[in-house]
């Protein structure tokens, strides 16, 4: 059974990584979205939240299931019996950025391999960030994120 792992910090979902989701899990057995939890970082949504959207955006995948990691990436996929991570990527910088991770990663735990997926074109442009700073000024975000997280995000940012 080929199982994989597809971490970030989710912080919102977006169409892209729908997408990617999507793609990975027909590629693979099995395919465990990792929402990260990071102790340094400032989220807009909680874990809760952003584990609950994804679980929502996916339900339909039988072989999607989604966890929250609170901890370096490698040893969580060791106590998931993961070896695989699947990273999505739009350009160059997202590229180099993704490519010195796994390059940590793989110094940490050698039998943990990358794959970089590319992003659908259409979704070249989505990151979270720009997102929410577009829904921070009430701008219409329907086209980037499914409409749960749409929702989700004026109820955080409030109507004006």
């Amino acid at each position: 059974m080929l199982k994989a792992a597809f971490p970030g910090s989710f912080d919102p979902p977006t169409l892209g990584h729908l997408n990617i989701i999507q793609r990975a899990a027909s590629l693979f057995d099995e395919l465990l979205v990792v929402v990260a939890e990071n102790r340094q970082k400032k989220y807009l949504f909680s874990a809760a939240e952003r584990v609950s959207m994804i679980e929502e955006m996916t339900g339909e995948i039988k072989n999607v299931s989604v966890a929250v990691c609170d901890s370096l990436i490698v040893d969580f996929l060791q106590k998931q019996d993961i070896k695989l991570l699947i990273r999505g990527v739009r350009g160059l910088n997202d590229f180099s950025y993704e490519f010195e991770l796994s390059m940590m990663n793989k110094a940490l735990d050698s039998r943990i391999e990358t794959i970089f997926m590319t992003t659908d074109p259409e979704y070249f442009v989505l990151r979270s960030s720009s997102i929410k700073e577009l829904a921070s000024f009430q701008g219409n975000v329907s086209e980037m994120v499914p409409p749960l997280v749409a929702e989700a995000l004026k109820a955080k940012y409030g109507k004006k």
